[in-house]
């Protein structure tokens, strides 16, 4: 669920304006909210496999310290969805392990 009203930074309707593709599913979100709100507005709460044992991480501190949250955005790995801005288009992964880098040729 995503918070439409807030009461101290407003009242204005804040509506779906931009797209990101989430493992190859089309997922609704606002262009400037971080990666993780739209994630979880849509349900979404497993981002990353640990390296070793294979457990889902999910979203821990929110601001960025630890990396529960990484995923692979646009073919980058590790990147900290609780801090990333949704931008209309990204494609963004579950990240399994470290991550790979995607060949930019």
């Amino acid at each position: 669920m995503r918070v439409l009203h807030h009461p101290i930074l407003g009242d204005e309707t804040r509506v779906c304006n931009a797209t990101i593709t989430v493992d190859g599913k089309q997922i609704p979100a606002i262009e400037g909210e971080p990666i993780a709100a739209a994630l979880l507005a849509a349900g979404i709460k497993k981002f990353r496999e640990t390296p070793k044992h294979h457990k889902p991480r999910g979203i821990f501190c929110a601001i960025g310290r630890c990396t529960d949250c990484i995923m692979t955005v646009d073919g980058i790995p590790n990147v900290r969805t609780c801090v990333t801005p949704v931008r209309d288009g990204m494609v963004i992964k579950t990240q399994k392990g470290l991550g790979e880098w995607r060949d930019a040729r």
